[in-house]
């Protein structure tokens, strides 16, 4: 029998996001959920009207607690540190953490994530951070990569293995952050608040995940490819400093997915074109049928015509992304 429901501490980091703030943070606010919670805003150093526009904010709602950062020199780079205060000052355990630029797919998305804690030796619920839909090849390859991403490590925590969450949809106890010491071990690091602590944090026994589609959260995705690109190099900076164990599954995952289709030509041009297209045919299937029960799951079916380009995408997006992994991280959220 599951637990009753926890009161929730939801904590949003932000800098200069005062018309997401504005939009979003209401949501937040109207969530039903059978317990007590507060909505915990981090305000860092921001230079636009966010002070303001949270002050506003503060008057309706009695639940939104809002935290003025201002500070001259950074203890860490990065989101972490502003985290960090939110974590320290939250009220509650339980805490479920999002974006400033997302918003909860429905009013039961706290409820749902709550509902993952079953059982008491859970301390981490991974959840699916979504991105709105609009028309564009743009917009699809980054719900792609998105769902893409999400497969992996939604099945590996199933599987056993969690190595990362999402910060725009992610939930922990106070707890397991204090017992880990947060993020110090990761200061250096401007990214990692969400994959690295996870990496570290999250074990086989303590780590639930969450898929509802009530339980998502949604993101505005970028609209030009260069903010994407910069995006995307950002969050990879931050993957060669997975566990070992980590990068040796994801590399061996990639590797196999971007040698396919070369070797597939290969097999077609130096051996036999016929048993080159079987294979094709037999990995597109069971591929196809794969993904499509996960794109329903995670409601991402409109993707589902666009499983075989996007594979074939993958080739040339591991070609364009892997010089990343060498890349010195730049010091900004």
């Amino acid at each position: 029998m599951a637990p009753p429901p926890a009161p929730y501490s939801i904590i949003v980091c932000a800098r200069n996001e005062q018309y997401n703030l504005e939009k979003n943070i209401p949501h937040l606010l109207q969530q039903q959920y059978t317990n007590e919670y507060e909505v915990l805003v981090v305000n860092d150093n921001s230079e636009d009207n966010t002070k303001h526009v949270m002050q506003w904010l503060s008057r309706n709602y009695s639940r939104l607690r809002v935290i003025n950062l201002e500070r001259q020199h950074k203890e860490s780079v990065g989101k972490k540190y502003p985290l960090s205060i939110g974590i320290r000052e939250a009220r509650n355990e339980h805490l479920l953490l999002t974006d400033a630029d997302c918003v909860p797919a429905s009013p039961l998305w706290a409820a749902h994530m709550q509902s993952a804690y079953y059982k008491s030796e859970i301390e981490i619920v991974l959840g699916y951070g979504a991105y709105e839909k609009h028309p564009g090849l743009l917009n699809k390859i980054i719900r792609w990569e998105t769902f893409h991403s999400a497969l992996q490590y939604l099945s590996y925590a199933l599987a056993g293995v969690p190595y990362m969450g999402v910060g725009r949809n992610l939930s922990y106890k106070k707890t397991l952050f204090n017992k880990h010491k947060g993020f110090a071990s990761i200061n250096y690091i401007p990214g990692g608040d969400d994959d690295l602590f996870i990496s570290k944090a999250a074990t086989r026994r303590n780590t639930a995940i969450m898929i509802e589609p009530q339980a998502h959260t949604i993101s505005v995705p970028k609209k030009k490819w260069k903010e994407w690109r910069h995006q995307k190099t950002r969050h990879y900076s931050t993957s060669k400093y997975y566990k070992f164990k980590h990068k040796l599954l994801l590399g061996l995952y990639s590797l196999s997915h971007f040698l396919f289709y070369p070797l597939l030509i290969a097999t077609a041009l130096l051996y036999n074109w016929q048993v080159a297209l079987g294979i094709l045919i037999v990995k597109s299937a069971v591929q196809y049928f794969i993904f499509s029960k996960a794109m329903k799951k995670l409601n991402e079916i409109d993707l589902q015509g666009w499983i075989l380009l996007m594979d074939v995408w993958m080739f040339f997006y591991y070609l364009f992304f892997a010089p990343t992994l060498w890349k010195k991280e730049k010091k900004t959220w």
